[in-house]
């Protein structure tokens, strides 16, 4: 059985989100990801932040996973059909591939949009809005089953990508709350930035000298010209009633 901190169901924006915080503040992240994401079937995303003129979702959704994984996320391309608590602590998961329980984690952040029958063992507590169900949670994704965390549509959140991945960033500070993890920030600040004041610096910052800045911005250019050089080759997903 492969043992992880974070256990993340779902790899859709809210889901590649909070893995990309969870794995970068320390967290053992394992990410489940059947290939379902809404996104998929958008034809362009142009409402989210940092793109004017909009941005192909596929190609967003790569960006993402590529951003997780470099924070150290692990992948784990399938589908979760049932989760338990694990006998001990933690809880452990099942995918569609295997009748065995092949993976185990201390929290478990959920992700997928409008889908939760794997959680049916546990006592998640849930609430109907409009006619769709969702799982009762807090703001920061608690639910009534400590270690057990949701986000994005899961929720009850809007379909819009940019609070799918806000509420995702939000879900997974509240859990690096709870485990105590020495995390409070995501800030790259100029060398001196808190120390040449006589402070000390937060958890989850660090001070970045000038050629350091330099060259990670030139590795930023590198990586985005060569995602942004051609056409994605992925076609939208279709309505999965068509």
């Amino acid at each position: 059985m492969s043992d992880y901190d974070v256990l993340v169901i779902g790899g859709g924006i809210a889901g590649r989100t909070a893995g990309s915080f969870t794995a970068r503040a320390g967290l053992k992240t394992a990410v489940f990801d059947a290939g379902e994401s809404i996104l998929r079937r958008n034809a362009h995303l142009e409402n989210f932040p940092g793109f004017p003129v909009g941005v192909n979702p596929r190609l967003l959704l790569d960006l993402m996973r590529e951003q997780a994984e470099r924070a150290g996320c692990e992948w784990v391309d399938n589908e979760v059909v049932d989760v338990d608590r694990h006998p001990k602590t933690g809880f452990v998961v099942k995918t569609a591939d295997s009748d065995e329980w092949a993976y185990r984690g201390e929290r478990v952040l959920v992700a997928t949009p409008g889908r939760f029958n794997y959680l049916r063992e546990l006592p998640v507590e849930t609430v109907t809005e409009e006619g769709k169900q969702f799982v009762e949670a807090t703001s920061s994704g608690r639910t009534s089953v400590d270690g057990i965390y949701v986000a994005g549509r899961m929720a009850g959140k809007p379909l819009q990508a940019a609070i799918a991945a806000g509420h995702g960033a939000e879900v997974a500070v509240g859990l690096l709350k709870d485990s105590d993890a020495p995390y409070a920030f995501d800030w790259s600040v100029p060398a001196g930035y808190f120390t040449e004041r006589g402070r000390e610096i937060p958890p989850g910052v660090e001070e970045v000298f000038p050629e350091d800045r330099h060259e990670r911005e030139r590795r930023s250019l590198e990586v985005m010209r060569n995602h942004f050089s051609e056409r994605h080759p992925e076609e939208p997903d279709s309505h999965p009633d068509i």
